[in-house]
């Protein structure tokens, strides 16, 4: 995403309250008492971004889509990087119907980052609690997992009971899916 169009998405949540900072992410993570570390780079917008500037760190990586059903409601799914799913298959399971992809605007609404920023720890901006979360099983069994603190220039590790921790202060329980299951495969 240029400069340019990150400028056009007003910065503002549901509520019309600003959305948390990096800075908010990791004071929460600590006000929780979840050990975290948080490093700061350049900005990653993809999963090649990450894998160039990781080079060989251990642990869990994500990709994270932000979806909607014809009905508006809207997920997050944290999956391995490396996973290529089926979206309808996705939504059967669900029982969400069709799934697509959320524009800009409604990313920035409900969880309060940008494209390419899109990380599990944005549900503390989701103050109704209206995104469903959706995590990969095999994610969850990597140590530590990595994660943008709602900004891609920096990431933050933290373990998987951190994670679940902090979606449980923040947010509800998230829906853990296996996305071995072979129908769930693109």
């Amino acid at each position: 995403m240029t400069e340019e169009i990150k400028e056009e998405i007003t910065r503002t949540l549901s509520d019309g309250s600003p959305p948390a900072t990096a800075t908010e992410v990791i004071a929460a993570l600590d006000k929780l008492q979840i050990p975290n570390t948080t490093i700061t780079h350049a900005p990653m917008r993809t999963v090649a971004d990450s894998m160039a500037l990781r080079d060989g760190v251990p642990g869990g990586y994500s990709k994270n889509l932000f979806l909607r059903n014809k009905k508006g409601i809207m997920i997050v799914v944290t999956l391995l990087e490396d996973r290529q799913i089926n979206l309808a298959a996705l939504g059967t399971q669900l029982n969400m119907g069709k799934l697509s992809f959320a524009s800009p605007e409604r990313l920035m609404k409900y969880l309060g980052v940008i494209p390419g920023a899109v990380t599990p720890l944005a549900v503390i901006n989701d103050k109704d609690v209206v995104v469903t979360a959706v995590l990969d099983k095999a994610l969850l069994e990597k140590d530590p997992l990595h994660f943008h603190p709602c900004d891609n220039s920096m990431t933050t590790t933290i373990s998987k009971e951190g994670l679940l921790k902090y979606m449980q202060s923040y947010h509800n329980e998230p829906m853990i899916v296996d996305f071995d299951n072979p129908e769930l495969i693109a």
